[in-house]
């Protein structure tokens, strides 16, 4: 195990810890210390450090505020029922992490000390890590491009951070349906794109119609391919399925959407309950003729913010359809207690995606 040099916060420093029972929110509050890990062309990453959470001193040339070299992740940290602190799935996001910097031209990380750097900081702050149910600990791994220059260009200076802070239920409504808006008017990714890439362009891409879907009163956005516009991609922040039939269908990954953790999570989850699954294109027609004939029985997504979605409502074209009669469907339910209790440690995992942190 690696030893990271770990400045502690002062007294001033430390922020007060919200009581055992506050609202959390989601991305409100963020704790009092930060991993940082620099990079530079021909060294490679050095002076790996903790330090107290402080604000980044960027150059205003930095490549990453012009030319958007940026790639990052979401993961959770779990109070189990005696006081142990563990990680879900940890590898496959740093493993992302790594797939989304080769797209973008940055270096990659060595997975286990990217693991072992999360695991101290975690342990630092593990008094922030909340107990009351369905709370958290969010961690955002983020690498950008820290080169002064303002010419289109590689940068060879790069700077990796995470920094961590408590969460409660991503949507304000916590687990119960939500209401999608089936949007035409603009896409998110093309395949050749960053579409498969954890990256800021993409979530700067959604902002419009996500903002203009809100104000028609839908919660988020269901976006369709770039070509057609008539396939069914992801939601917002999460992949997306439709249980049809005898069939639990998720669009495949064909480099326009994330590739989810969650998403994964559950298909294999649903196959070794000898679910029919099926990773493949569906569009909206198919699933209209599904809900107007009685064939479809619901609609979720899956995402490490709020785990399963129920979709209660889904607008297109000018029509809204209930979804369910508007409540939560069984297995997007049973999926729901499943994930969560493993990974709050009240179900025995099979899989072995658990890591215990501290």
């Amino acid at each position: 195990m690696t030893e990271i040099p770990i400045s502690k916060a002062s007294s001033e420093q430390l922020k007060k810890k919200p009581a055992p029972n506050a609202e959390l929110g989601f991305g409100k509050l963020l704790t009092d210390h930060m991993f940082l890990m620099d990079y530079l062309q021909g060294e490679g990453w050095k002076n790996p450090r903790i330090e107290p959470y402080h604000p980044l001193a960027l150059d205003p040339a930095a490549l990453v505020l012009h030319y958007g070299q940026e790639v990052f992740e979401g993961l959770k940290a779990y109070r189990w029922p005696q006081g142990e602190i563990c990680l879900f799935r940890p590898r496959m996001n740093y493993e992302r992490m790594n797939r989304s910097a080769r797209r973008l031209c940055m270096p990659e990380l060595e997975v286990e000390f990217a693991l072992e750097a999360t695991r101290q900081l975690i342990r630092l702050e593990k008094e922030w890590v909340p107990s009351a149910p369905g709370t958290s600990l969010y961690i955002r791994p983020n690498m950008i491009a820290v080169e002064a220059a303002l010419g289109v260009q590689l940068s060879k200076k790069y700077l990796f951070y995470i920094i961590l802070g408590p969460v409660g239920a991503y949507y304000p409504q916590g687990f119960n349906p939500v209401d999608i808006y089936v949007g035409e008017k603009y896409i998110r990714a093309a395949r050749g794109g960053l579409g498969e890439a954890k990256t800021s362009a993409n979530y700067a891409a959604s902002l419009l119609a996500a903002e203009e879907a809100h104000e028609l009163g839908y919660t988020q956005v269901l976006w369709l391919d770039a070509i057609e516009r008539k396939y069914a991609e992801e939601v917002g922040t999460s992949n997306i399925f439709f249980y049809l039939g005898d069939e639990l269908v998720t669009p495949s990954l064909d480099g326009t959407i994330l590739p989810g953790v969650t998403r994964d999570s559950v298909l294999h989850i649903a196959r070794n309950w000898e679910l029919k699954v099926s990773e493949r294109k569906i569009s909206l027609e198919e699933v209209i003729f599904a809900m107007e004939s009685g064939a479809l029985k619901e609609i979720f997504a899956a995402g490490t913010a709020a785990v399963i979605s129920p979709v209660g409502k889904l607008a297109y074209r000018e029509k809204t359809y209930l979804v369910n009669g508007g409540k939560v469907g069984p297995l997007a339910q049973k999926l729901y207690d499943y994930i969560m209790g493993i990974q709050y440690g009240k179900i025995k995992d099979p899989y072995g995606w658990t890591v215990r942190v501290a």
